[in-house]
Parts: structure tokens; sequence; C-alpha cells
């Protein structure tokens, strides 16, 4: 057999595996979307294009009190997890303390434990100190698991930034506070807004956690779509799932049309 034979061979083997594993992660995607225009309730049987499921959607009180309770959660568990993560970055990144190996060590012991481990321990942790399962409790959980995953993100653009960048700010006379507003932040913004969308994505889709430090009072999204999927799946999951696909698109594109202009 040829080389040229044998490198078209690996070729159309490699890009045969590449297809099947696309197929693997996209199909159940596709299938999703194509079916919550499906006119017809069971899933296995196509009857028409038609958008009863999504006015169906709107129409359920119970699930849009869910949404914007997972949308209100995610909002301000990012947004806090950001913060509060930015600055443990920059203190890991500027500063030697000590505790610090510690610290740093703690952050990954809790990004690799699993969430059911997660969930046990802060709901031992709530019905020890009193706190009464609900928003506040779900708020401290969500902010538990994304801070990590922010600190991680803004702590590598920091460790790849060139630090005579402030040291030039100084030399020019930048106060401390103006060196940070003006070179600091402009050039790890795009790790921050990094770290929020994947610390509010972090939040949105969490099943796990949530269910065992909720209460009756408040109840998310992927919560009300698992109790609604374990009797059955119904036309408005998929709805719902494709406006969820939707969003996290739009998401994706602004923030890389963000990243690209600045």
């Amino acid at each position: 057999m040829s080389k040229s034979r044998t490198l078209k061979l690996g070729s159309i083997a490699a890009k045969s595996y590449l297809g099947l594993i696309y197929s693997l992660l996209y199909l159940p995607i596709i299938v999703l979307v194509v079916m919550s225009f499906n006119k017809s309730k069971t899933g296995y049987n196509w009857g028409g294009f038609s958008l009863k499921w999504y006015e169906s959607l709107f129409k359920n009180q119970a699930m849009l009190d869910a949404f914007w309770h997972s949308i209100v959660l995610g909002l301000v568990a990012a947004t806090v997890s950001t913060l509060i993560g930015t600055l443990t970055a920059l203190a890991l990144h500027r500063y030697n303390f000590r505790g610090k190996g510690l610290l740093n060590g703690l952050l990954f012991v809790l990004m690799m434990s699993p969430e059911i481990v997660l969930a046990i321990s802060l709901l031992a942790l709530f019905l020890l100190i009193g706190l009464q399962l609900g928003f506040v409790s779900l708020l401290l959980a969500h902010i538990t698991f994304c801070l990590p995953f922010v600190v991680i993100t803004v702590f590598a653009r920091l460790s790849s930034l060139d630090e005579r960048l402030m040291e030039a700010a100084r030399d020019l006379g930048a106060s401390e506070s103006t060196m940070v507003r003006t070179v600091l932040i402009p050039v790890i913004l795009p790790a921050v807004l990094a770290g929020w969308l994947l610390a509010f994505t972090l939040s949105l889709d969490d099943v796990v956690v949530s269910t065992f430090v909720t209460g009756p009072s408040y109840e998310i999204l992927p919560l009300r779509i698992y109790s609604m999927v374990r009797v059955g799946l119904k036309p408005e999951v998929n709805a719902i799932g494709t406006l969820l696909l939707s969003a996290s698109l739009v998401l994706v594109i602004i923030s890389q049309l963000l990243l690209r202009k600045r």
C-alpha cells in the first residue's frame, strides 16, 4: 500500500471519528430543538410544525416563576462570586501571606469535590447554624461552588500579565488607584467577564446542590424541569430547553464580540 493511500485512509478515519463525536454531542440538541416545534405530544411522532408548546410554556405560571427565580439567583450569585473571586485572585497573585498555599489548594479541592459531597456538607452547615432553606441558602451554596472557577480564570490572566506595564504607569507618576483603574482592570476585564459568564452558567443549570439546599418557598428552573421529567418528558421541556440554548448562544456571541473588539 502506497504512502499516499495510507495517509488518505488515515484522514478518512480521523474525519469519521470526529463526525461520530460531533454527532453524539450535537444530535440530541438538534432533536430537542426540532421536537420543540412538533405539534404532536409524543416525541417519536412528527405531527407538523407548531408553536403550541411555546404558548403553553408562557401560560405556565409555575414554570415562569421558576425561570425568574433562576435568573435572579444566577445574576446575584455570579456577581458576588466574581467580585470576591477577582479580589482573591489579585491577593494570590500580588501578595505573599501565611496560608497562601493552603488557600490555593483548597480552591482546587472545592472544584474537584463531588457535587453530592458539597451538597451534603452545605446542608449540614445550614442546619447547624439554623439557616432556613430558601433563597439565602441557595445563594450561599451557588456562590461557594462558583467562586473557585472565577478565581482560577482571573488568576490565569494575571499570571500572564506583563508587570512592566504597571511599573511603567508608576514611573509616569500614576497613583496606585489610577494604575489599577487605567492599566490593571482593562487588562483583566476579559477574564473577569469570562468568569462571570462561567459562574452564571454554573448557577443556572445546577441540580444536585440546589436539590439539597433549597426550600419549598423558592423553586428554581432546573429543579422544576427535573420534577416534570420524572413522570415523563413533556413537550414544554423541549421548548424551555430550546429557549435556554438560544440564550446561551447569544451570551457566547456577545462575549466573543466584546473580547474581539477589546
